[in-house]
């Protein structure tokens, strides 16, 4: 059998026109490698950016054009000035050029120099008449950092079920999880997994990270009880026939999801809550607002304007014609068409109920939150930004001139997959993006930092790049698209520092040079995960704890890897053999897990945080004893590593094999721990000792 032919790599002309889009013709996976990205990849990409290459003379022309295009221009559609530096394209513009400065305070300026933070409106009129818009991003020239140094629980909200939950953990447990940590523990932070709103379906994907909207919150996360209409819809429906009996029957069916998990080992079923929820909700929707609360209902609606509007059609249009838009009718694919509108209009009631939904979720969204700060967190819940969204769900409809059409965003061959990766997530077009002057993401940080004290990015890289997999090809027929990560990090310091927030970059895996300086320079923690900090250029072996940096979050573990006692114990190379996931005899991965762990060990010996003959809950504290003694000035505790759970929530390259996102937080054993129980648990409070020295 012959070997496959390699890909046909880009014309001069066509790499010439790539780089002025910022398209990518070759990426290095390791310093000492350079591969050549394939013509077809470019040239898909460079369609998805509105760029005719159908012929070379085509490419030809579009280059041209390009090119007189950059040449002519007086000045890009977004300019970027941190604190009060005038940025460099303004300062060059041909004397004699005048300006004309609307604030995003409203102020009417001649000058670019001294303005406020905020996203402003330039227009530049030069000698002979020429003019350029341009919108100025004014950011602080960095975040601070927190106030000293905080130990934190990482958790996946889904998998942190109480006695009052209705099958899988909810807001409620959030906030008591929050109120207990920072006044029993010392906890500084609690953070959680994504909470977007998901894609609904039967069944539906149960990952946080493919969500519908990232703008918004899912329902399903709400405490039922603590809706304070729910009481009164209670009253009402006692007082119908049969209708304190329906009331009854639900709350014994999320009765039944919450034993059947805790009691008898089931799965979450996220449908089986949301239906009950949903039902629940419904009741709640028929009780009418008090004025109060009717007013700052009717605030929440002026202030998330057209995208809560958009977001609540599209609930209601799923809700008739399915979860994916591109199946929709013709008329209602295009959230601005005539056809749209007259059914939103038909459907007025479906978009009242998820648009006050939403609302709802905000409120116990932002009282988790006060709940933290209140118990003397000093930052609070960290939120977790999820890199994308579904191509068929809420945002992709309302949004979708700023996506990529016909484009995923994924991760090219790696030592870890030789295959490559395809997350089935449209991209951002930078080109719109930058029209915009950024809007989408301003809006989208604004909403997350309303009740965030600290938001995790995920795939921090995508600030800078990201990898596009054109549909219908491999992930090995991807390649980079750049985004101008200047803009994408000044929007990030501006709205996380109005929010008085800090953001944790998932810098984990390759990483270009250059990327991690650049988020330190503006005060963007890295993450940082035990297991995978070696003198990578040096002898390869565990980088002692005063080698780690100090701007980061230090931890054991993350979703996507074992538990710590799976690690210690070798238990995740058995579970991926059982499950076939090996590309390598048993033994071999075996002997090399072994050689790893062994070697942190002797690390941990040498520190003198184990002993000879350690039990399984002192190595696990020498882990985290090992974190503390690094200078990082957050360090998260693995919530189920408290209780020896060994059952990853995640594991990747998995879809049906493995139960991903659907695990309760299990004991050593794997039965369920409560909430409850694990207040109680005097493991969890020996592991959290150790970092309160």
């Amino acid at each position: 059998m012959t070997a496959p032919r390699p890909a046909e790599p880009p014309s001069e002309d066509l790499s010439r026109l790539a780089a002025l889009h910022g398209v990518a013709t070759s990426y290095r996976p390791s310093p000492d490698r350079t591969v050549a990205a394939s013509a077809t990849a470019v040239t898909l990409a460079l369609a998805a950016l509105g760029v005719d290459t159908a012929t070379p003379e085509a490419v030809r022309a579009a280059r041209a054009a390009r090119e007189r295009e950059l040449g002519e221009r007086l000045l890009p559609p977004t300019l970027v000035g941190w604190d009060t530096r005038t940025p460099a394209a303004l300062a060059a513009l041909p004397e004699g050029t005048r300006l004309h400065v609307r604030t995003e305070q409203g102020e009417t300026l001649t000058s670019a120099a001294h303005l406020p933070p905020g996203v402003h409106e330039v227009t530049a009129t030069a000698p002979g008449g020429r003019t350029a818009r341009s919108h100025l991003i004014v950011a602080p020239a960095g975040l601070p950092a927190p106030p000293g140094r905080s130990h934190g629980l990482l958790v996946q909200l889904y998998s942190l079920l109480s006695r009052r939950s209705w099958g899988m953990g909810d807001l409620g447990d959030l906030g008591e999880l929050a109120a207990w940590a920072g006044r029993t523990l010392g906890a500084g932070f609690v953070q959680v997994n994504p909470l977007h709103a998901a894609v609904p379906g039967a069944p539906s994907d149960p990952s946080p990270y493919r969500p519908s909207s990232r703008r918004f919150p899912d329902p399903v996360h709400l405490r039922i009880e603590d809706v304070p209409e729910f009481a009164y819809a209670v009253e009402g429906a006692s007082g119908q026939a049969g209708g304190g009996d329906r009331v009854r029957a639900l709350l014994e069916r999320a009765a039944r999801l919450r034993e059947a998990v805790l009691d008898e080992g089931a799965l979450i079923d996220r449908d089986a809550v949301w239906e009950a929820k949903r039902e629940a909700l419904e009741l709640v929707h028929e009780v009418p607002l008090g004025p109060g609360r009717r007013a700052a209902y009717e605030d929440f609606r002026a202030t998330q304007g057209q995208a809560l509007e958009d977001h609540a059609t599209w609930c209601a249009l799923a809700e008739v014609h399915g979860s994916d838009w591109h199946r929709w009718p013709a008329g209602l694919r295009d959230p601005r068409s005539p056809e749209t509108a007259r059914a939103r209009h038909e459907l007025a009631g479906r978009v009242a109920f998820h648009s006050r939904l939403v609302w709802l979720t905000d409120a116990q969204l932002t009282a988790a939150q006060r709940a933290a700060r209140e118990a003397g967190m000093p930052v609070g819940i960290v939120h977790d930004l999820a890199v994308g969204v579904h191509p068929g769900g809420a945002d992709a409809w309302a949004q979708q001139e700023h996506f990529a059409a016909g484009m995923s965003v994924g991760a090219p061959p790696d030592a870890f997959n030789a295959r490559g990766q395809d997350w089935g997530l449209p991209p951002w077009r930078p080109d719109r993006l930058a029209d915009s002057g950024y809007a989408p993401f301003r809006a989208l940080l604004r909403a997350l930092f309303r009740y965030a004290g600290a938001l995790r990015v995920d795939h921090v890289m995508g600030l800078f790049r990201l990898w596009w997999v054109p549909e219908g090809h491999p992930p090995t027929e991807g390649t980079y698209v750049r985004y101008d990560a200047e803009a994408m990090l000044a929007v990030l310091v501006l709205e996380a520092s109005r929010a008085g927030a800090m953001v944790i970059g998932e810098d984990l895996g390759t990483v270009e040079p250059g990327v991690r300086e650049a988020l330190r320079e503006r005060g963007v923690y890295g993450t940082s995960v035990l297991w995978f900090e070696r003198d990578w250029e040096g002898d390869r072996r565990p980088l002692p704890p005063d080698g780690w940096r100090a701007d980061c979050l230090a931890t054991a573990t993350t979703h996507d890897l074992p538990p710590t006692a799976a690690r210690l114990s070798g238990e995740h190379v058995a579970l991926r053999d059982s499950l076939g996931l090996l590309t390598r005899p048993l033994a071999e991965e075996r002997a090399e897990a072994e050689a790893d762990t062994a070697e942190w060990r002797e690390l941990f010996a040498r520190l003198g945080l184990t002993g000879a003959d350690a039990s399984e809950e002192a190595e696990i504290q020498a882990v985290y004893g090992c974190l503390l003694r690094t200078p990082a000035r957050m360090i998260g505790v693995w919530l189920p590593d408290g209780v020896g759970d060994r059952r990853p929530q995640n594991l990747p390259g998995t879809w049906d094999q493995y139960p991903n996102w659907r695990l309760p937080i299990a004991d050593t054993n794997g039965r369920p721990v409560t909430l409850e129980e694990l207040t109680a648990s005097p493991r969890l409070r020996a592991l959290i000792d150790v970092l309160r020295q």
